[in-house]
């Protein structure tokens, strides 16, 4: 595993101190829960707002539902 340092404000610090003293378990495993249960919808968020930037700003092309289905009917 690598090991990987995030500065927290201090309210969430104590708020994540209070929590693993309580349960016995370490900070770093809480913080390895939070990312491995939200990762995959902060990646979806910004790759989605990045690729939104680049289709408003006209590098990116669009399609129809229309010609979507035509093309997979004619697959």
């Amino acid at each position: 595993m690598k090991l990987v340092s995030v500065k927290l404000p201090e309210e969430v610090d104590k708020r994540l101190s209070e929590l693993a003293k309580r349960t016995g378990r370490g900070k770093s495993y809480y913080l390895r829960e939070a990312l491995l249960e939200h990762l995959d919808d902060i990646e979806d968020i910004y790759l989605a707002e990045k690729e939104l930037e680049k289709i408003r700003a006209g590098r990116s092309k669009t399609h129809t539902a229309e010609e979507v289905r035509n093309h997979l009917l004619s697959v």
